[in-house]
């Protein structure tokens, strides 16, 4: 993705200053190799040149390129990030020849995977096969030669656009009459539609297809020609070109204006960024020393204290080292739990302490105490059973019963009765435990990365993490009592473990207990269920009087009938005015999958109601006081609601909200929230009305919200949403950019006819072709340094929340970003990730 991206921002400098561009014209007999000329068609500088046709003297004519025609320079075959640059493209298709070809030819069904269209555009790729044949004038049997494949990529690959015009046209027209019929431009729009993954929109091609022949057949003759079909096209990707040309310009110029001076040389751009490095994290910094220094502090008092006991002398510094390790150890065991008591960081979010403590970041803190109680347990079950076990032993007997008789009932253990001991069993439990609960949370196994044989793929998921992480509360237990049986302290009030954990327990048991009840208050029913294509279920709930929370927040949900146990993280897609609660759940475990499953046993199949082109949902809805429909439902628990980074969106003067697939469900929150207060109160009831009136139109001034999903059935999930920013934002409060990234960018040529319908469509109805929204959808994924140099343009001085929830693959990438352009510009991005 920032090879992409590099690549749009060197291209939008060349553009800036490359403003001339001269294209040599040569004017020369036109060879037809023995055919009629067909109408519409030409020979261009490739063809001349590889039949041999010289440029006469005083026949070089000279043309400044046009607008358009430099647009038109993104219709390309080739996607050349994929491919790579010209000379190492056609190496590697070389060796793909190798790999395919059969009896030294090519066949027809390799021919896109050889030159880098990749397996999803197979069929399309082969109707350009077929079609490069035909100019060719070869033998559509056998397949091709290494050399004919050198000239089939010649000519995708050829600078003429003119050519490549050509060669699209004729793709089209497979008939060779020189015109374009309905059902041939049909086809096309079916084999475009196959190549991005769009179902929706090839069942609609005949729809979609009679459209582009009214806007290109006004006098209804059946057919279109090449220059009708240059002509919308160009108009179509010019429109895209100039206006991003313009805008790079004027943000690339915009943001080098703004860089300060003390971002200009190397040595204060490094004091500088390290300074905007601590600024922006020095939440963390300082919880992260203070933490390291109480963990240091303990260590050298313990290490210290045991320099003074009898043991010492026996021994020596094993002891000490042991000893400062089992004190780090009690207390980052009691520590650990407090990042998890949710309910009292949801609520210490909204006191000053937020100014100080960066709540947001409190699973990686979790994370890292955990990594503390790994080496603070080393050292001490290293030293123990390396130094000072065998020390004990090998101890002469009459030295051992002087300084530590009393301690060991004047008995000399020997290694296995040391291990026997109470604190021995109990400390090798313990570590049995931890370590599997270590293990098992691990991204590897919790994301289900590691992909073990059946029966052991049942130890990576979720439910694994979550089953043995609720193993500790044996291990908390076995702790206690480890500390409690020790060796060489005998009185009781000296045993500091069970004062370490007294506290933390009684905090994280008492949220357990508080949740247990909040069961009770927190009774729901079933008002809809809906199961949308891309294995997404959501559900609409009825919404309890105390059940209180902000948009971005999130809920814990639990289905008995599936296990009475586990409780699973889910954020609130509804806004804290409406009457409801919803929340949007991806199959993506075992758990979720049965849930879908049992919800789509009580759906009922039915067809969306409004208009062409809708999705098949299966969908079913509960009436109030219809107790027989809630009996057909799964039974569902929540509890909640908890804190998370986007429900302090309101502090900032801009949202840029970011959301990958199902994680734009924190995002959706926050849009309905905004829009309750845009929307007329006539339309909502005296709940949102009450609301609206808290809200006060307080908050950001401007909303910018990218979607990025590879599903084009993912729009149905918040299509609503989107309507209604189109219906209510008249002000252009919030701006919101779909991009599916299934659809080849926009200048490809496999998606030249769907960009071609796309305008048309909503030109003509206001509705997107992909989201079936008012919404219009972008092809592939965003330039994100040209994003946020734009914000940065457009919003000096401003203080912009960037909040993203997704895969971490974009995580550093826009974290650098905001770092970058914060650093670069006045304005501050300040970058949070939701975390569960």
């Amino acid at each position: 993705m920032n090879d992409d991206n590099n690549n749009n921002h060197e291209d939008t400098q060349k553009w800036i200053l490359d403003s001339d561009v001269i294209d040599v014209m040569v004017d020369v007999p036109i060879i037809d190799g023995g055919g009629g000329n067909k109408k519409g068609s030409f020979k261009t500088r490739d063809d001349q040149r590889r039949h041999g046709v010289s440029r006469p003297a005083g026949m070089r004519l000279g043309r400044r390129q046009s607008k358009a025609e430099r647009g038109f320079k993104s219709l390309k075959f080739l996607d050349r990030s994929v491919t790579g640059k010209e000379v190492d493209a056609w190496r590697a298709i070389e060796n793909r020849f190798q790999r395919y070809a059969i009896d030294h030819r090519l066949p027809r069904d390799k021919f896109g995977v050889c030159i880098g269209m990749g397996g999803d555009s197979k069929d399309f790729a082969g109707e350009l096969f077929d079609t490069l044949m035909r100019r060719r004038r070869l033998c559509l049997g056998g397949g091709i030669t290494l050399e004919e494949l050198q000239g089939f990529w010649e000519d995708v690959t050829s600078q003429d656009m003119d050519f490549r015009l050509q060669i699209f046209f004729e793709m089209c027209d497979k008939n060779g009459d020189g015109k374009l019929s309905e059902s041939e431009v049909k086809e096309v729009i079916i084999l475009s539609a196959s190549a991005n993954k769009l179902g929706n929109l090839k069942s609609q091609a005949g729809y979609y297809a009679s459209m582009i022949m009214e806007e290109l057949d006004p006098d209804h003759l059946g057919y279109i020609e090449l220059s009708q079909l240059e002509t919308l096209l160009r108009e179509v990707m010019v429109f895209d070109q100039d206006n991003s040309k313009i805008m790079g310009k004027k943000t690339c110029s915009l943001t080098r204006a703004m860089i300060p001076k003390r971002y200009r040389t190397p040595v204060s751009r490094v004091i500088s960024r390290t300074v905007e490095l601590i600024h922006d994290n020095w939440k963390r910094i300082w919880v992260i020393v203070a933490w390291l220094a109480i963990n240091v502090l303990l260590f050298f008092w313990k290490f210290n204290e045991y320099k003074k006991h009898k043991g010492f002398k026996i021994m020596g510094n094993c002891l000490c080292v042991a000893k400062g390790g089992a004190e780090t150890t009690k207390f980052n065991m009691a520590l650990i739990l407090v990042p998890v008591c949710r309910s009292t960081l949801t609520s210490l979010r909204s006191t000053f302490l937020s100014r100080i403590i960066p709540f947001d970041d409190n699973i990686n803190f979790h994370k890292v105490i955990a990594i503390g109680i790994v080496i603070g347990t080393f050292l001490h079950v290293f030293m123990h059973i390396t130094c000072d076990f065998p020390r004990i032993i090998g101890c002469p007997r009459e030295k051992f019963m002087l300084l530590l008789g009393p301690n060991f009932n004047y008995h000399q253990p020997s290694y296995q009765e040391l291990a026997r001991s109470i604190a021995g069993v109990s400390g090798v439990l313990m570590l049995i435990i931890m370590g599997i609960s270590y293990v098992l949370a691990s991204h590897q196994f919790r994301r289900n990365v590691i992909k073990l044989p059946s029966p052991l793929h049942h130890l990576a998921g979720f439910n694994a993490f979550w089953y043995s992480h609720h193993l500790l509360i044996v291990a908390y237990v076995l702790f206690i009592i480890h500390g409690y049986y020790l060796f060489l302290v005998t009185q009781w009030y000296l045993k500091s473990t069970w004062m370490y954990l007294a506290i933390p327990m009684s905090l994280y048991a008492s949220e357990r207990l508080l949740a247990s009840v909040n069961e009770l208050k927190h009774n729901v029913d079933i008002i809809k269920a809906v199961i949308y294509t891309g294995n997404v279920l959501a559900l609409y709930l009825t919404r309890p009087q105390v059940f209180r929370y902000k948009s971005g927040m999130y809920l814990f949900i639990k289905c008995p009938d599936i296990s009475n146990f586990e409780w699973h993280p889910f954020t609130i897609t509804s806004a804290p005015g409406d009457d409801y609660l919803s929340c949007h759940i991806r199959t993506l475990g075992d758990w979720t999958a049965e849930l879908h499953n049992r919800f789509a046993k009580v759906c009922e199949m039915e067809r969306a109601q409004a208009r062409k082109g809708s999705l098949v949902r299966m969908e079913t809805t509960a009436y109030a006081g219809d107790s027989y429909s809630q009996l057909r439902y799964p039974r569902i628990v929540i509890k909640g609601p908890y804190g998370a980074p986007a429900q302090d969106y309101k502090k900032y003067d801009i949202l840029f909200l970011i959301g990958l697939g199902i994680g734009a469900t924190p995002m959706i929150s926050i849009i309905k929230d905004v829009l309750n207060t845009i929307k007329p109160i006539d339309h909502y009831s005296d709940s949102v009305h009450k609301h609206s009136l808290d809200s006060s139109r307080r908050g950001p001034e401007r909303t910018y919200f990218y979607w990025i999903t590879r599903e084009q059935g993912s729009f149905e999930w918040f299509k609503g949403v989107m309507n209604d920013i189109s219906e209510y934002d008249h002000d252009h409060v919030i701006e919101m950019h779909n991009y599916l990234t299934s659809v080849y960018e926009e200048g490809d040529v496999r998606s030249a006819l769907i960009t071609l319908v796309q305008k048309l469509q909503h030109a003509r109805n206001g509705v997107d072709v992909l989201s079936e929204s008012r919404i219009r959808t972008h092809f592939a994924r965003p330039n994100w340094r040209k994003v946020f140099a734009e914000l940065a343009s457009n919003h000096m001085a401003s203080r912009i929340g960037v909040f993203y929830c997704g895969s971490a693959t974009l995580t550093q990438t826009l974290r650098k970003l905001c770092q970058e352009f914060s650093s670069s510009s006045t304005t501050r991005f300040h970058f949070h990730k939701e975390n569960f």
